[in-house]
């Protein structure tokens, strides 16, 4: 049986900033805590702490049952990784170690065939054997066939770039939950999956018998399979014993009760002092008086060392300025489109002003039609793709790749413009970070950031290009629930046209017009949403 259990954590940035302090949080068998918190809060730091891949600078963090770890990073990789060396890095480190020895040996054999390097090939198969290593192959085989639809053996070496970011995930999640490590560290494992497989990641979070710490903001799935919330916020965490359905009132609660204690708190220090004042005026003329000045002022001392209640949260307003413009009558006309080895030939119509749903499970095409939208060189296809009179796309990235703007900090990305927006000074470039929470961020590296800082950064950028056409790729997957809402908001007063991917239920429900990529390769309209459509038909 598997528990986590983490004590007293701090934990202070590179720039001597605090993170956070005193977090203490308790993850049992059965159990599965969502971790919840604003964009930039702490909450992927903290699951590096818990997982060991950080050093706390105090508390501690007792694990038993063995550690797995699911990174945010899963769904976007688009290095050159195969499933063989994704379904590695999220195995035990033995496993990782013996892999990466028979690897080598193998690579020497090729070169050299004397006995030395036949006896390393030897051990490094008895090593491989006893960390585990085919009892792991015959479980990927299994992963493989159940996300990808294909055994190991012909999975291993495929390039993790060719798997939608919803196949990632899936495959990764797999592994995890049949594998031996009874506690789970899941970043954001939502993220990129269809709602077909939102609702299967819920039912095995309903049924693991795992001690499972989630981090995600879909509020279905944590109202769905949450047992406990642990909030960061304020420099610290707190826990809700319940549901996240019961999260937002305990939340309020709380914060009403610390309000209370700063009212106390600052009225007793006023107390101290205005006494500590009154009897140094009366130890001036009276020696009498001296000692009891003394104590008076050891009692300020001691009070204040024991310090103030909790801090309150700092409530982000989050403000985009999505102002679009006037556009001709027809936005997007298709005509016998097809998506090279995607989709049928599909006709569409948008016209200005619509508000575009664009639904389907993962891999049926719909991110390389919003690519094709924004590029049309970006994307193999046949057939008509026009834009209407006046309309500028501006696309937002699912992967948030965007290697322009490695190793350059966000005020940089601003200043230097680019052909689509001018460039901010320094003034005005902080100006608009703060109207995304980002202003604190502004020298930090773009890579740095959190999923969620990169995604209200896009949306700035997207602001700045003036796009009347906003091609949005999942941009709510990394958003917290006031930056979504506020997303949203903005969507409703934005002149010009929306057209967005997504998998988020709530997020969907504010559109008018949905466009469903159907698992027989077909593209359809439908009135309202719809989340049953099951994996592409397609030769994989």
């Amino acid at each position: 049986m598997g528990y986590l259990e983490a004590a007293s954590l701090s934990y202070h940035l590179s720039d001597g900033r605090e993170l956070f302090r005193d977090v203490s949080i308790k993850v049992n068998s059965g159990t599965v805590v969502a971790l919840v918190g604003s964009n930039g809060a702490g909450k992927t730091t903290l699951l590096r702490l818990l997982s060991g891949e950080l050093k706390a600078d105090e508390g501690s963090v007792v694990v038993q049952g063995g550690l797995a770890v699911m990174p945010q990073f899963v769904g976007s990789v688009r290095d050159d990784r195969t499933v063989r060396d994704l379904l590695l890095s999220v195995s035990p480190q033995p496993l990782r170690d013996a892999a990466a020895e028979l690897d080598a040996v193998e690579l020497k054999l090729m070169e050299v065939d004397d006995e030395p390097t036949q006896m390393r090939y030897a051990n490094a198969l008895t090593a491989w054997g006893e960390v585990g290593g085919y009892d792991a192959e015959v479980l990927w085989d299994t992963v493989t066939v159940a996300a990808m639809g294909m055994p190991f053996d012909r999975a291993q070496y495929r390039g993790v770039k060719t798997l939608s970011g919803g196949e990632q995930k899936r495959l990764v999640l797999e592994t995890l939950f049949r594998g031996r490590e009874q506690v789970l560290l899941l970043d954001e494992p939502d993220n990129y999956l269809d709602v077909p497989g939102k609702r299967w990641l819920e039912k095995k979070l309903a049924e693991s018998d795992k001690a499972v710490l989630v981090v995600s903001h879909d509020r279905e799935l944590l109202a769905t399979a949450a047992t406990h919330v642990v909030t960061v916020e304020a420099q610290t965490a707190w826990t809700h014993t319940g549901s996240f359905g019961t999260w937002h009132e305990a939340r309020e609660a709380r914060w009403e009760r610390v309000a209370e204690l700063h009212r106390r708190w600052d009225e007793e220090h006023q107390k101290l002092k205005d006494l500590v004042r009154t009897l140094r005026d009366q130890a001036a003329s009276s020696p009498d008086m001296a000692s009891r000045y003394r104590a008076m002022q050891t009692r300020l001392r001691k009070f204040e060392e024991a310090g103030r209640p909790p801090e309150m949260p700092r409530e982000e307003k989050v403000t985009p300025r999505l102002r679009g413009g006037r556009t001709g009558i027809r936005a997007i006309t298709c005509e016998r489109l097809e998506l090279t080895g995607l989709m049928k030939p599909f006709d569409l119509e948008v016209f200005f002003a619509d508000r575009v749903a664009v639904l389907g499970s993962n891999g049926s095409g719909k991110s390389h039609f919003l690519r094709l939208l924004a590029d049309k060189a970006s994307v193999a296809h046949t057939g008509a793709c026009r834009l209407g009179a006046r309309v500028e796309p501006g696309l937002f990235a699912q992967t948030h790749e965007h290697p322009e703007w490695i190793g350059k900090t966000l005020t940089e990305v601003l200043w230097h413009g680019d052909d689509q927006r001018p460039g901010l000074d320094r003034g005005k470039a902080m100006g608009a970070l703060r109207r995304y929470g980002l202003e604190a961020s502004g020298d930090q590296r773009f890579e740095t950031l959190s999923g969620g800082q990169q995604a209200r950064f896009q949306i700035l950028l997207l602001e700045l290009t003036g796009a009347t056409l906003l091609l949005l790729d999942e941009p709510t997957d990394n958003l917290d629930l006031t930056s979504a809402e506020a997303l949203q908001d903005a969507l409703e007063q934005f002149t010009g046209t929306v057209v967005a991917v997504t998998h988020d239920r709530w997020f969907a429900r504010s559109f008018d017009r949905f466009v469903v990529f159907r698992s027989d390769g077909s593209v359809v309209e439908s009135d309202e949403p719809v989340w049953d459509e099951s994996r592409v038909q397609r030769a994989r």
